[in-house]
């Protein structure tokens, strides 16, 4: 991946996988896999065979493929047709298009949520509860 210090847009791309704590300044898009924490400056774009497994803090998401987390989002959330996302949202503003899979909660809000708001939720899976 590759990130310049004025921003711009990074890649992980299909047939990549990266596991841990991902700070990018600019955009990135993800066509491969990623799993962990991920706070971008700009935008997320999730391509249609990309997959999130974690929680995203970004300016503005575009999700075409799969995201299992949280976002927050400071703008605004674009769920493109065939994505499918297991999370709760924050964010200003909220697209979805028809043939979107989405399970979770929506909190929407004109003002920027805080920058350490974290998003807890409790699923049941199993018979069992897990944070």
């Amino acid at each position: 991946m590759r990130n310049k210090d004025q921003g711009g847009m990074n890649l992980l791309g299909k047939g990549a996988a990266f596991n841990g704590e991902l700070k990018v300044n600019g955009s990135i898009r993800i066509d491969g896999e990623f799993e962990g924490h991920m706070e971008v400056s700009e935008s997320v774009i999730v391509g249609k065979t990309g997959q999130i497994k974690g929680d995203i803090a970004v300016k503005d998401a575009v999700i075409g493929g799969t995201v299992n987390g949280n976002i927050r989002a400071s703008d605004k959330i674009e769920l493109q047709t065939g994505s499918q996302l297991s999370a709760d949202i924050v964010c200003r503003g909220l697209t979805v298009e028809d043939g979107v899979f989405f399970e979770g909660n929506c909190k929407m809000s004109s003002e920027e949520p805080p920058k350490d708001t974290k998003i807890e939720t409790k699923r049941q899976m199993g018979g069992t509860e897990e944070s």
